[in-house]
């Protein structure tokens, strides 16, 4: 690493690399350093490193975090962001939030402004969890991370992968293998954060595709060519899938104020992904405006 940054502690690791706690020396502040070795047999610097670095170049925004620097030393990259005390998983971990506290409505608020911005310069970042949104604890501000996942769309929608997030914040469609998606894969994952803030615990627990939209449908109820057209045309599954009823939401999420409930579970994980809602829209809803 360059003598600029001195390495303090390893604060997390991943099949991306490793990160730490640095000092920087000029500007004399902590940074966070994610450290990236490419691979010898790679020619050249991943086309997915090259896509978070120049998106998050683009991004200037409050509830982005901010890459200050990029370094290239061999074989491997470094990455320099501002330092943000913690994420949003460990924050639930040692923090139990009341259904209806006004912290996760300013939460949910900050969490959709950086997705509206993202949205707005056609930017899906496509793997939004607790782990990837970090919080500022001196002015509680939550900013979106991790944008290894992320990528400009064009217009008209091209044919993208469907192999991208985490399992438990992947949207039904990608689930079912639709390669043609598009802004909403990110409304969903924010729809399970708001849920699981609710229920300060998990939301959607499977371990695979398949026992991941069985967790979905057990909560929402199978859908069909009625209330999610072309669904059927997804995938084969579809069609051997248990026929299970939704459950009420307002007993899902007991606790949360109706605007809320309608908010998360009729808007924002809604199966049909072309009448979920986008983050532009709701943060125009009622729950977050009151």
């Amino acid at each position: 690493m360059d003598d600029k940054y001195i390495g303090i502690e390893k604060i997390a690791e991943g099949g991306y690399g490793v990160v730490y706690k640095c000092f920087d020396t000029v500007n004399a502040k902590i940074v966070a350093v994610k450290k990236i070795i490419v691979p010898d047999d790679l020619n050249g610097t991943p086309s997915w490193l090259i896509r978070e670095v120049s998106i998050l170049k683009e991004m200037e925004h409050d509830n982005i975090v901010r890459l200050l620097d990029v370094l290239n030393k061999d074989n491997t990259v470094y990455l320099v962001f501002e330092y943000l005390d913690l994420d949003l998983f460990s924050f639930m971990m040692r923090t139990e939030l009341p259904r209806n506290s006004h912290v996760i409505k300013d939460y949910l608020r900050q969490i959709l402004c950086g997705v509206a911005y993202c949205h707005a310069h056609k930017v899906l970042h496509r793997d939004l969890k607790p782990p990837n949104l970090l919080i500022d604890m001196r002015t509680n501000r939550v900013k979106l991370a991790d944008f290894g996942f992320s990528r400009v769309v064009a217009i008209p929608l091209k044919s993208y992968t469907n192999w991208v997030g985490t399992p438990g914040y992947r949207a039904p469609e990608l689930l079912l293998g639709s390669r043609q998606y598009s802004s909403a894969v990110d409304i969903w994952s924010v729809g399970c954060i708001f849920g699981e803030m609710v229920l300060c615990g998990s939301l959607f627990t499977g371990e695979t595709d398949f026992s991941q939209l069985l967790s979905i449908f057990s909560i929402l109820g199978t859908p069909n060519e009625e209330n999610w057209p072309g669904v059927s045309s997804l995938s084969e599954e579809i069609s051997y899938l248990p026929k299970v009823n939704p459950k009420d939401p307002a007993k899902v999420f007991q606790g949360l104020e109706p605007a809320g409930v309608d908010l998360l579970s009729q808007k924002m994980l809604c199966l049909d992904p072309s009448k979920r809602i986008t983050a532009r829209d709701a943060l125009k809803h009622e729950y977050l405006i009151t």
